[in-house]
């Protein structure tokens, strides 16, 4: 089957995608060549059972990094960044539905759900692109104006490509599902659009403001997964479904893809971002070491040598001992002294919290 512009129809016949039934000139819509095997569960089947474990694994991964980006409470733009996982999440929620047949293709509901789905992947891919202008200080981050320029706007996306979408599908206005051409500009070129600008200016930033490259591999890395997840799925879809007797397709490939893409977005961003240590929360005291010891015949020798994990003024810590200093004790000695020795001298070097 030849790829058509504006036509759907070569791409569903190869890798099954939610909208795919709901698109072409008969009340069918496109089904793929090639598609993964159905699973059976009390009288329900189950379409993409492997698809669905990745989704799962999936949900998890992405509350593991909200966590962790919400833990870093100084990072430049942590709140902007979040709300790009908030909308991954979602979409993978109604990627989990659409596609395992729990709602049926029947349904009556069944468009508005791969609306909802479609329309959430167009406003997750404008949120990133947005994240994309967060280092180059358009406006403060985490502000009122920053962060509801975020909202409102990708709202007002997850509205534009939900209106289409549903108007594709019910065949509103000029909007046709036997030639779906805005579904099509939409979902293959402003989506891979904003993707690409986001590259580009991570690009820009790394290399006019940064000192070292190394972040540059991850956001490669992330390119390259979802490049390949999509080959995958709109190309080698049916040679690999026969190659593995319909047990997975390039629908489960490209998922693991833009999972492995988004994870690499978020390694790429934990690694350009720092805290100020000074305003962290819940971070660890200074660890402070002792590098040069008083030499041993001086009076207070022994107790340079004693140096331990040991907590004192200033939440001062020393390693090796199980004495107290600050006034609550000393090591237990056969000599006591008269007069309190005074504090050894030794040099100390601070060190930031692991």
């Amino acid at each position: 089957m030849k790829y058509r512009f504006g036509y759907y129809d070569g791409i569903c016949n190869t890798v099954q995608m939610a909208a795919c039934p709901l698109l072409g000139s008969n009340q069918v819509g496109y089904e793929p060549t090639c598609y993964a095997r159905n699973i059976e569960v009390r009288s329900a089947l189950i379409f993409q059972m492997a698809t669905l474990i990745i989704d799962i694994i999936a949900l998890f991964m992405t509350v593991i990094m909200i966590f962790h980006i919400r833990s870093k409470y100084t990072a430049v733009g942590r709140k902007e960044m979040v709300l790009f996982f908030y909308l991954y999440f979602l979409m993978t929620v109604l990627d989990f539905i659409t596609i395992s047949g729990i709602i049926p293709i029947s349904s009556v509901v069944y468009p508005y759900f791969v609306a909802g789905y479609l329309g959430l992947t167009s406003a997750m891919c404008w949120c990133l692109m947005l994240n994309g202008f967060i280092g180059f200080q358009w406006a403060e981050d985490g502000t009122a104006a920053s962060l509801w320029t975020f909202r409102l706007s990708s709202l007002l996306i997850f509205g534009v490509m939900y209106f289409v979408s549903i108007a594709t599908f019910k065949n509103i206005g000029a909007l046709s599902k036997a030639h779906p051409i805005g579904l099509f500009i939409v979902y293959f070129i402003f989506n891979p659009f904003c993707l690409l600008v986001y590259v580009v200016l991570q690009i820009i930033l790394v290399v006019n403001t940064l000192d070292e490259y190394w972040p540059l591999g991850n956001i490669c890395f992330a390119l390259v997964f979802f490049i390949i997840g999509q080959v995958i799925q709109i190309f080698l879809s049916n040679k690999i479904c026969e190659g593995i007797k319909h047990y997975v397709d390039g629908v489960f490939f490209g998922t693991i893809c833009t999972l492995l893409s988004v994870m690499m977005v978020y390694k790429y961003w934990d690694s350009i971002t720092k805290e100020d240590l000074e305003f962290s929360v819940g971070g660890k005291g200074n660890v402070w070491e002792v590098k040069e010891l008083l030499p041993e015949d001086d009076e207070f020798g022994l107790f340079a040598g004693q140096a331990a994990n040991t907590v004192g003024h200033a939440g001062v810590s020393f390693a090796n001992t199980g004495s107290v200093y600050g006034g609550q004790g000393y090591p237990q000695q056969q000599q006591q002294y008269q007069q309190q020795p005074q504090q050894p001298h030794y040099q100390q070097q601070a060190y930031p919290p692991y």
